[in-house]
């Protein structure tokens, strides 16, 4: 789970191991606190703050984080968009990796409600595929969803 997050992450006997600075070494005891995980859009590997004081935290990059100020205007091929529709085309070629409702949205400028509709029509047709994680649904292209699009 750890090195998912990050490869500096590692659990060692009992002990989470995060390779931070070479010859830096720290020992933070977490005395039932737990430890804080957070994604963060503005680091490039794990990080912590080693205070005491403070409940251990742990920011790690967040994933997708190279994308997250970019909007695409992707225009589907006219056969796609004939067969499917204009936006339904558009939702299916932006699920060739993992996305949830509120990120497709945010990428076509459409409402969270619309892309919804969508998701259900072609998940229907078999067109794509969900899963949760954690609390979000994501979703994905099937087999069949590549097979059109391309």
């Amino acid at each position: 789970m750890f090195r998912g997050i990050d490869p500096g992450l590692q659990w060692s006997d009992g002990t989470l191991v995060m390779d931070a600075w070479p010859g830096e070494h720290h020992d933070i005891d977490v005395d039932g606190r737990g430890v804080t995980f957070t994604p963060s859009l503005f680091c490039d590997h794990a990080v912590t703050l080693v205070d005491p004081a403070l409940q251990p935290r742990i920011w790690y990059p967040a994933r997708g984080r190279g994308t997250v100020w970019h909007t695409s205007d992707t225009t589907p091929p006219s056969s796609l968009a004939d067969l499917l529709g204009r936006t339904r085309a558009r939702v299916l070629l932006h699920l060739d990796e993992p996305r949830s409702t509120t990120d497709l949205a945010r990428r076509l400028a459409l409402s969270p409600g619309t892309v919804s509709q969508h998701l259900g029509v072609l998940n229907r047709a078999g067109l794509v595929s969900r899963a949760r994680y954690g609390h979000t649904v994501l979703y994905l292209r099937s087999r069949l969803g590549d097979q059109l699009v391309a």
